[in-house]
C-alpha cells in the first residue's frame, strides 16, 4: 500500500501518524508532503518541521519519503498531482490544516480532494489546538 499524506504543520503530521501507525506496516510506503506558498518563509519552516515528523513517527514503516512542494495556488492539484506520480493507493488528509488560526470547519483544499481526487481520500480528525 502507498499512502499520500498532505500536511502543513507539524499537529497535522502527528494526528495523520496517529491513523497510519495502526495501519501502515513495514511492506507500505508513506509520501508526506507539504505544499507551502512561495513567499511565506514561516509556511516554509512549518512545513518543514511538519515533514521532519513523520520519518520519526513511521518507524515501522518500510519508507517514509517526504516532499516539499511550492503552491502555485492550488495546493489540492499539487496533492493531487504528487499522488499520481507515486502512484498512490490513498490519500490522508485532515479536514483543515492545523494551525491554530484556521477554523475547524472542512478547508477548500481537503474539499476539492474529497471532490475531484480519482481515489480514495481518508479524512482524519483534525488536532485540537
Amino acid at each position: 500500500m502507498h499512502y499520500l499524506v498532505g500536511t502543513v504543520s507539524v499537529h497535522t503530521t502527528a494526528a495523520i501518524c496517529d491513523y497510519l501507525d495502526e495501519r501502515a506496516t513495514s511492506d507500505d510506503t508513506v509520501t508526506v508532503v507539504a505544499v507551502t506558498p512561495t513567499a511565506d518563509a514561516t509556511a516554509r519552516r512549518d512545513a518543514q518541521e511538519a515533514l521532519n515528523v513523520a520519518p520519526v513517527r513511521l518507524t515501522t514503516v518500510g519508507t517514509v519519503d517526504t516532499e516539499r512542494r511550492t503552491d502555485a495556488g492550488d495546493p489540492a492539484a499539487e496533492l493531487l498531482e504528487a499522488a499520481s506520480a507515486v502512484d498512490a493507493d490513498e490519500i490522508v488528509i485532515t479536514p483543515y490544516s492545523g494551525t491554530s488560526n484556521t477554523p475547524k470547519t472542512v478547508g477548500s483544499t481537503a474539499r476539492k480532494l474529497l471532490e475531484n481526487a480519482p481515489l480514495p481520500v481518508v479524512v482524519v480528525p483534525g488536532p485540537d489546538l
